[in-house]
């Protein structure tokens, strides 16, 4: 991580999608800095490789609905079954460890993966407004899996989408670029192999739909 961060990539709701985790990466490798707004397990097949790609650059993250369910052994879906049951107890203990929320970069960027509020709401596009915003430049959030921006006079709120599961009838993984300088953001796709990810679900317990959903983007 750069000292004087200037453009950050931003992630999120990875999902065990490790395919479109290096996809994502691969893209985001000029960024002075990254950050993950939490949901690194879940769904997917690969929960503990993406823990391993986020722990080893380090990558500031925040705790995610999933994250959380699977540290509490509390599972919404298969993919949270699976994750409980493969997961190494130092993989466990660091789900365990995200915080909430971060403030970043001297304070000019807060991330949370819900609502800075309040825990497990859904801020979709048509909630981004200024009152969102404490005295942080940027809000970064997840949960919902639809990528979406909004530049403020006050700030900027922004939902990097999905990485490994996007819910917003586009497939491909989703991330995005923040200045902090120019305080603009970018949004990115990404198209990856889908089909490979289908394949390593089919060979776990996970349920056919958490394959099939990928195709469609829902």
């Amino acid at each position: 991580m750069s000292d004087h961060p200037t453009r950050i990539g931003l992630l999120s709701d990875i999902h065990g999608n490790a395919v479109a985790l290096e996809a994502v990466l691969e893209e985001m490798d000029d960024m002075d800095a990254l950050v993950c707004a939490g949901d690194v397990v879940g769904y997917g097949p690969s929960p503990g490789q993406c823990i391993e790609m986020v722990r080893e650059r380090s990558i500031p993250t925040v705790e995610g609905n999933h994250d959380r369910a699977v540290v509490n052994d509390q599972p919404y879906e298969t993919g949270d079954q699976y994750a409980s049951r493969t997961l190494s107890e130092e993989q466990r203990s660091w789900l365990a460890d995200l915080p909430r929320e971060r403030l970043l970069f001297d304070g000019r960027l807060k991330v949370v993966h819900d609502h800075p509020e309040e825990q497990n709401r859904y801020t979709r596009p048509a909630a981004f407004e200024p009152t969102l915003l404490d005295d942080e430049d940027v809000l970064v959030l997840g949960h919902t899996h639809v990528q979406h921006a909004e530049v403020f006079a006050d700030g900027i709120v922004i939902n990097p989408g999905s990485v490994g599961q996007p819910r917003d009838r586009d497939p491909d993984a989703a991330y995005a670029v923040v200045d902090l300088d120019a305080m603009t953001v970018d949004l990115h796709r990404v198209s990856y192999d889908i089909e490979e990810v289908q394949r390593r679900i089919e060979n776990t317990s996970i349920d056919s739909y958490n394959a099939e959903r990928l195709t469609r983007g829902r």
